[in-house]
């Protein structure tokens, strides 16, 4: 009866998602106050039905009903509370639920939080954000019902898939899709702004904390699911370019270009156009991402490998919201406004190449996921593109950015001589200069590469610092001065700091993990030791156990360095028994200057065991950058500014040589 409950809870969001619609286009097309509050309504309904039905999923797979499909398929009685929980989202159908509550929050949050928006243009938001939900009830209730029964009912369930079976994962796809999802904001003020032919910023101003907290959610979802891939799968890695992985990095690329294009719309009422295309294309890649997710076209050891049937489903709604946000583009692009004009030496310039460059990119990662799909449907050839490809195309473009990212916040709005800019990032060309000819020197030239990148993650740290040190003036005035300045600061502007250090940390996290990385491989028995990197490992021994889910042989490893105090890591690897499939869980000792990683592999005739080890200098700063990223998208997000109601700012711009249109 809960099952039937739960898909008669969808049926009525897919009325009340139409009732949207219809109330929030034709409202304000009709300037029908009555229809404007149904849509504002519907919105907040819509919510409520589809968490009903999501609560009522997950109490399925709680209490173990087995006569559930997607229960029977993806849960076991034996399985811990937690991970009975998690396997809510942790497949197919119930993950397309989540991802549609998702969507079904932010329209209701936009309902409730969006008191001091304009009427109708709210009620179009509204409107648009319905029609995405209506799509993808449509595919949920007809393609692929979460209650969908099963008859006869297995005594035991199949169980869930033991890759999933972790902390780390269970936060990563609800993280992922509030990113993912959360662009649908973009897209819908987009698409609502060309309708109405608005040429001012209060779209944008009204759009910007919302895609702010996509961009946010979706940083960390990535964070998470780059960590789980690092000590879960067993080789030592953080990123494979697989191609789920690139599902996820090219919305997050363009959702950058976007946050920075929308800052400039909204305080120098220049790129209109541009953001809105990128609202549209940013939204578009998130549906691209579930479409690789779900439809089997492409391998990966996290996605959904279903039914074409249900690829081709999703492949129509992405056409429809891609092709008709396009189409309407074209339509009423040519009529909004040109917005202000900007010289190509000002902040307006350096923004408008750092997003040449982030969409640059982000068409390599599109070239590179996709091209082997397109050889193999026209040649039956089998191809692969990996880490070499992205090599040779993804680091030469992303050199340039970074060197931007710190000229660009140094230079004026709309117009700079470029004159003192030299000695305004004077102390960043110093520490970066300083730390390439240290590791140049300290490595006798052998790590060249290497200490490029750290001294352009050193240039970016100080760079970003440096921002702070302007605005306060600090050594230009008195220290008592300076800090009245630094209190007066907006928090966007600590916002930029962080996001903006947290890429330094990330660079040097990359550079230090990637080219300073030494590997080694040996068959250990109890007692054994190997050297490696100044220190001594030594298998102290190899026990089994048992956990209620799963059986586990745990691996003691001893590390000493010199006379020291020995530390220990305790490697495993885990059989599942439902499921007939192992998994690996490494050992890893993390310090700021670098991770040891431990692997268990294979028990040989002898006894002996292998044993694979890392070192990783600067690892651990590739997943804390995540949490500073954020952090300074969050410290953004509280900027009053963004809450404030915009006033409507049209524009009269007229091109003058040496300026770029907006």
């Amino acid at each position: 009866m809960i099952a039937e409950v739960g898909r008669f809870c969808l049926i009525l969001a897919l009325i009340i998602t139409s009732l949207q619609v219809v109330a929030g286009l034709w409202g304000a097309r009709r300037q029908n106050a009555q229809l404007l509050a149904v849509a504002n309504s519907a919105a907040v309904a819509q919510f409520i039905f589809i968490a009903l039905a999501f609560a009522l999923l997950v109490w399925l797979f709680v209490v173990s009903d087995f006569s559930v499909m997607v229960v029977a398929a993806n849960s076991a009685t034996i399985k811990p509370m937690f991970y009975k929980i998690t396997s809510t989202w942790g497949n197919h159908e119930g993950s397309m639920l989540l991802w549609v509550l998702i969507l079904a929050f932010f329209g209701a949050a936009i309902g409730v939080l969006g008191r001091t928006m304009p009427a109708p243009f709210k009620a179009r938001v509204l409107g648009i954000q319905g029609l995405i939900s209506l799509g993808f009830l449509a595919f949920i209730i007809f393609t692929s019902s979460p209650f969908a029964r099963l008859f006869p009912v297995p005594v035991e369930g199949a169980g869930f898939n033991p890759l999933l079976q972790d902390p780390g994962l269970a936060a990563h796809p609800p993280l992922l899709y509030l990113g993912y999802v959360g662009f649908s904001t973009a897209f819908s003020f987009a698409v609502a702004a060309l309708i109405e032919g608005r040429t001012d910023t209060v779209w944008v101003r009204y759009a910007r904390p919302w895609i702010i907290i996509a961009w946010i959610c979706l940083t960390i979802g990535i964070t998470l699911g780059s960590l789980w891939a690092y000590y879960e799968l067993g080789w030592g890695g953080w990123w494979f370019w697989d191609p789920v992985e690139n599902a996820s990095l090219m919305p997050w690329l363009l959702g950058t270009a976007l946050v920075h294009s929308a800052l400039v719309v909204e305080r120098r009422f220049a790129l209109v156009r541009w953001t809105i295309l990128l609202g549209i294309l940013t939204f578009s890649m998130s549906l691209l991402g579930t479409f690789v997710v779900r439809s089997g076209i492409l391998t990966s050891v996290h996605a959904f490998a279903v039914d074409p049937a249900r690829g081709a489903f999703i492949l129509v709604l992405l056409v429809l919201a891609t092709g008709g946000g396009l189409a309407l583009y074209a339509i009423r692009s040519p009529a909004l406004g040109a917005g202000r004009v900007f010289s190509l030496v000002s902040r307006e310039g350096s923004l408008v190449l750092n997003n040449i460059l982030l969409v640059t990119i982000t068409g390599t990662v599109f070239l590179g996921t996709f091209y082997p799909l397109l050889i193999d449907l026209l040649t039956e050839d089998k191809i692969s593109v990996g880490a070499p490809f992205y090599a040779m195309t993804f680091v030469p473009m992303a050199a340039p950015l970074l060197l931007v990212m710190v000229i660009g916040p140094m230079l004026s709005w709309r117009r700079d001589s470029g004159q003192g800019l030299t000695m305004r990032l004077a102390p960043a060309l110093f520490v970066g200069f300083a730390v390439l000819v240290l590791v140049a020197a300290g490595t006798h030239g052998a790590k060249a590469i290497a200490a490029l990148w750290l001294a352009m993650a050193a240039w970016i740290v100080v760079g970003s610092l440096m921002i702070l040190v302007r605005r306060t003036r600090l050594g230009q005035v008195s220290a008592a001065e300076s800090v009245t300045l630094l209190k007066a600061l907006p928090p966007a502007t600590f916002g930029l700091v962080l996001a903006h250090a947290g890429i330094g940390l990330l660079v040097a996290g990359l550079a230090g993990g990637a080219l300073f990385k030494q590997e080694g491989v040996a068959m250990l028995g109890a007692g054994q030791s190997v050297p490696f990197v100044g220190r001594m490992l030594t298998l102290v021994g190899v026990r089994p156990g048992r956990e209620a889910n799963y059986e586990f042989v745990r691996g003691r490893i001893e590390i000493r360095r010199g006379t020291g105090k020995p530390g220990l890591l305790f490697p495993e690897r885990r059989f599942y028994p439902e499921r007939q499939s192992e998994t690996t869980e490494a050992g890893v000792r993390v310090t700021p200057l670098g991770n040891l990683y431990v692997a268990l592999g294979d028990q040989a005739e002898d006894g002996r065991w292998t044993v694979r080890y890392y070192s990783h200098p600067l690892a651990i700063w590739i997943w804390l950058v995540g949490g500073v990223m954020a952090l300074g998208g969050g410290v953004a997000l509280f900027d009053r500014r963004n809450w404030l109601a915009p006033e409507r700012q049209p524009a009269q711009a007229v091109q003058t040589p040496g300026s770029m249109p907006a």
